[in-house]
């Protein structure tokens, strides 16, 4: 298991095209995902939890991956936020 901390830099914050993007990648891997903020931490595979967090511009999130392929996919899902979903 490992995991990242991460800020969201695109202006609108994990809303619902940007959370759709970041649902989609996290689904092409076979590890388990979770997104943290806060006390709470929810599946990144799920919009509804992902969108539940309200994650905004600014704010810092952590990526936790358990799997085969943990350090492709939070490599992955760092970059998408980094690089502002592409807005």
């Amino acid at each position: 298991m490992i995991s990242r901390d991460v800020t969201v830099i695109n202006a609108s914050g994990l809303h619902a095209r940007p959370a759709t993007f970041f649902i989609q990648k996290s689904n092409t891997f076979k590890s388990s995902i979770w997104v943290e903020t806060g006390d709470r931490r929810v599946n990144a595979k799920s919009l509804l939890g992902v969108l539940s967090l309200g994650i905004a511009k600014g704010m810092t999130i952590t990526l936790i991956a358990d799997g085969q392929d943990e350090e492709t996919a939070l490599s992955a899902l760092v970059s998408l936020i980094e690089n502002g979903f592409q807005e």
